[in-house]
């Protein structure tokens, strides 16, 4: 950086010259130091709720020790825990507009503080990667630096109207009452109107705030076709005219996309660092910043509870498939999401369970040819979308590319199993006639479509492996032409069937 970082949470460590500074005369605008929170400020999210995401994933056991930890105040509390599990600050999304405005004041030659009530550690890494503060004032494990103890602890350094800050969130109002400005970072109307009442506010930079459309892109809204298999027994049951098992069931599928968005909520929150390293993933609403991590937790609860309420007002069928699904999804994001083979089983169970949801909503069974053709298929999709994602953009799969627990070498082996799957559920569903004789007259509309099932699939394979495939194969065939047409067809066959 070229300028010492100096580390301090206090009043009393605070440099002679800043004191000095607080008693001299009326300053110029380049003297005044610019003092700047960072989470919510700088960085769009709070560091502490990140790192207790991550530490929920890769040391689960630790989160038992969190009560103790925050018994002994929250900044013990963030001391401890940035020891175990920090955000790299490389990746972390910087507010631009902030960042922009701070090189600008530092071409000017003026003082630029970073004070926060995060863990000192991570208030070093930031300092180092971003190279313009001249000093760094954190939480130390003894003193929380936030609120009133950070305005104490700035008057202490600069004096009262000594200094300048820039913050955006409503622990900020104490510090504003001793600034001499402020700059207001992403407020709310509320925030800026109080702010107002307490300093002159020299800028506003941001004010954005997510749209409906970038939470639904969180929430993977268009995921949601996938519960339409909740609707599978219905067409079995010969039951898409009973009024009232279509509410039951369309009752089940509102519960299965509020659970299925509350697991992909959580999946972004606990894999933050690994999406920020991925030129794709990076992009993502919470990875990016344009949802802050802590309103993304308040979701994270709303679809909780709604996902209790839908499921009470079910058979308790309907809430044992549920809990299963929950359980099982919440075990894949935790600890088998880099488990090679089995994180694409308990993906392909996933779906599985979607149907059993339906019939357990409508009372209608299904055949277990139907569950163990849906699982093997599913599985065979997982391991097509772990083998796309191997596959860089636009170039065949090499040994350089890394994909959650696998790497460029295992992609013949995912390649075979998940083809050989493949087949295998096409071959259980055309069995199926012939071990059910109420669907012997219809068994070449059944072997019809699974003929088209294999080709559907070897294109798949096909397309995946040139790097043409760069997301989920089931949502990348519904925006295929050629799948839709095929997947049209067989739903078709198979209606005329059951």
């Amino acid at each position: 950086m070229g300028e010492e970082v100096v580390l301090s949470t206090g009043a009393g460590t605070a440099r002679p010259a800043a004191r000095a500074a607080a008693g001299a005369p009326a300053q110029t605008v380049a003297e005044v130091p610019l003092v700047v929170d960072l989470d919510g400020t700088l960085i769009r999210t709070d560091s502490l709720l990140e790192s207790l995401f991550v530490l929920a994933k890769e040391h689960p056991l630790l989160l038992f020790r969190l009560p103790f930890w925050l018994g002994q105040g929250r900044a013990k509390l963030k001391q401890r825990v940035a020891a175990v599990s920090m955000p790299d600050a490389k990746t972390l999304p910087y507010h631009d507009g902030l960042l922009r405005h701070l090189e600008s004041e530092k071409g000017r030659g003026r003082r630029l503080v970073l004070a926060t009530g995060a863990d000192e550690r991570l208030a070093r890494g930031v300092a180092v990667h971003l190279g313009l503060f001249d000093a760094v004032l954190a939480s130390d494990g003894s003193v929380n630096l936030s609120g009133e103890a950070k305005r104490q602890a700035l008057v202490s350094a600069f004096g009262e109207r000594g200094f300048d800050y820039a913050g955006g969130g409503r622990r900020d109002l104490p510090v504003w009452r001793s600034a001499r400005q402020a700059i207001l970072v992403d407020p709310s109307a509320a925030l800026a109107a109080a702010a107002r009442e307490k300093v002159a506010v020299e800028r506003t930079l941001g004010e954005r705030r997510a749209a409906v459309g970038t939470w639904l892109r969180q929430l993977r809204w268009h995921h949601w076709l996938k519960n339409v298999l909740v609707f599978v027994p219905l067409l079995t049951g010969h039951r898409l005219a009973d009024p009232q098992a279509l509410a039951q069931a369309f009752l089940a599928f509102v519960g299965m996309c509020l659970a299925a968005s509350s697991i992909y909520l959580l999946d972004d929150l606990v894999d933050l660092p690994r999406d920020r390293s991925n030129p794709h993933k990076r992009q993502r609403p919470i990875a990016s910043g344009e949802i802050p991590a802590t309103s993304a937790v308040v979701v994270l609860a709303l679809l909780g509870l709604g996902t209790v309420a839908v499921a009470l007002a079910l058979p308790v069928g309907y809430r044992l498939v549920l809990a299963a699904y929950a359980a099982l999804m919440l075990a894949y994001v935790l600890r088998v999401h880099d488990v090679r083979v089995v994180d694409a089983l308990l993906l392909g169970c996933g779906y599985t369970l979607r149907i059993l949801a339906g019939s357990a909503a409508v009372g209608v069974a299904v055949s277990a040819w139907l569950l163990i053709c849906s699982t093997l298929l599913f599985f065979s999709l997982a391991l097509l979308k772990r083998f796309a994602e191997l596959s860089l953009a636009d170039v065949p799969v090499d040994a350089t590319a890394r994909s959650h627990g696998y790497e460029g070498s295992d992609a013949p082996m995912v390649a075979a199993l998940g083809r050989a799957a493949g087949a295998m559920a096409v071959l259980v569903l055309a069995l199926y006639p012939l071990a059910d004789s109420a669907l012997q007259p219809a068994r070449w509309l059944i072997w019809g479509s699974c003929a088209l099932m294999l080709y559907w699939m070897q294109r798949l394979w096909r397309l995946a492996g040139a790097g043409r495939i760069a997301d989920d194969p089931v949502m990348f065939a519904l925006r295929d032409r050629r799948s839709l047409v095929a997947g049209a067809i067989v739903v078709a066959f198979l209606a005329a069937a059951a």
